[in-house]
């Protein structure tokens, strides 16, 4: 084999290398964008409720709301964590806080039963 169809060869193995990595990383990003499309109807909702939407709005904004619907703590261990959430930059209205607190303890403490996560088809 002659040194020119080593580098033809070369220069095209590099060119299809590029051309499956561009794919690859094009199916990723799509996989993980239908992924948290789904994820939305996978969670569910957060319970109705006063604080519902403030509740949605500050803590979906970092996680899903399967976080929040896993949880079954206490108002204390409740006002610990929406503290925390807050020094870490969840946006919660000083005046919403306890608000957000009693919503939180009502909806998801330790007297509730187990979270039951949805199945989907096939599982």
């Amino acid at each position: 084999m002659s040194r020119d169809t080593k580098k033809l060869r070369a220069a095209m193995f590099s060119d299809y290398s590029a051309l499956i990595l561009f794919f690859a990383i094009c199916a990723l990003s799509l996989l993980a964008h239908a992924q948290k499309a789904a994820g939305a109807n996978v969670t569910g909702e957060l319970p109705a409720g006063a604080m519902q939407a403030k509740a949605t709005t500050a803590c979906t904004e970092c996680h899903e709301a399967r976080i929040i619907l896993q949880q079954r703590l206490s108002k204390g261990a409740w006002t610990k964590e929406v503290d925390k959430m807050m020094k870490w930059g969840a946006l919660v209205d000083p005046a919403d806080h306890d608000a957000l607190i009693d919503y939180l303890s009502t909806n998801f403490s330790p007297e509730k039963s187990a979270y039951e996560p949805p199945r989907t088809a096939g599982k």
